[in-house]
């Protein structure tokens, strides 16, 4: 028994699998993308987390000015962001894949400006974007949203998400490029009231920002943070939608009551719980 148990240590030594890494990566597998109460348990404490870094993140333009408690903070939280993108691409598997989605890719960025901040500190208001990340990830509905994935709320959440991230990067923008320089533009809440007042295209005219560079991004906000919101007042009046791929087209958005396919004529069989 021995000389086979022996001999099977060696074949599986000769074919190189080291079974500490997967036995890692089915762990983080369980956590990030199963659905036991403990995976679901560790998945809302990372969403809680999640949520103080964006506060953080936000209130970051402020808080610059007490030195060294702000810089440790920084980088606890660029430990946390770092750790949380490991476990991810280790528990995804394929790292060439997970490189290819543009969440990793945005993820990484804000990892940057929190390792690099002497560097990147002109960039630190892109932070707000974990926002986004965070609300259109996958790992967020499989948690939070396990009622409501691929449902009308999903969309309305994420035209929302979409609406406010863009009021932060935006207020984060002015802040750090006018605040300071230009009278009316003292702090960050003049800042935030520009954004807003511009995007709602209000414009009472106390807080403006100078030059042919200042009207440009004045324009940028009214056109994007309009758009945006025709976006999220369409997501909540349009008519309901489910999510049923056709297993013929392939077109995904039905009719609750569709029997068959717009696009193609199939017959569907939607599931209906009601």
């Amino acid at each position: 028994m021995s000389g086979s148990a022996g001999e099977g240590r060696r074949l599986h030594d000769h074919d190189g699998q080291d079974p500490h890494p997967l036995r890692l990566r089915a762990r983080l597998r369980a956590l990030y993308h199963g659905s036991t109460p403990t995976a679901v348990r560790f998945r809302y404490g990372m969403i809680v987390v999640d949520l103080a870094i964006i506060a953080f993140f936000i209130a970051a333009p402020v808080m610059r000015d007490q030195g060294l408690t702000f810089y440790l903070t920084d980088y606890c939280v660029a430990a946390f962001l770092a750790a949380d993108l490991a476990a991810r691409a280790i528990a995804w598997g394929d790292l060439r894949s997970w490189l290819k989605r543009p969440i990793v890719w945005i993820d990484l960025f804000v990892l940057a400006t929190l390792l690099f901040p002497g560097w990147l500190l002109n960039l630190g208001f892109l932070r707000v974007l974990r926002m986004w990340t965070m609300v259109h990830s996958d790992f967020f509905w499989r948690t939070v949203g396990r009622r409501y994935d691929d449902t009308r709320v999903e969309q309305i959440a994420k035209a929302g998400v979409n609406l406010v991230t863009f009021v932060f990067v935006v207020t984060g923008f002015v802040y750090s490029s006018f605040a300071g320089r230009y009278e009316g533009m003292a702090g960050y809440v003049d800042a935030l009231y520009f954004t807003v007042t511009s995007l709602t295209t209000t414009g009472y005219g106390d807080v403006t920002l100078p030059g042919v560079w200042g009207k440009l991004l004045s324009m940028a906000v009214m056109l994007g943070g309009v758009s945006l919101f025709i976006g999220l007042i369409q997501s909540i009046l349009r008519p309901h939608k489910v999510t049923f791929p056709c297993p013929r087209c392939g077109l995904r958005q039905h009719d609750p009551d569709a029997v068959h396919c717009k696009a193609c004529g199939h017959v569907l069989n939607i599931p209906n719980d009601g």
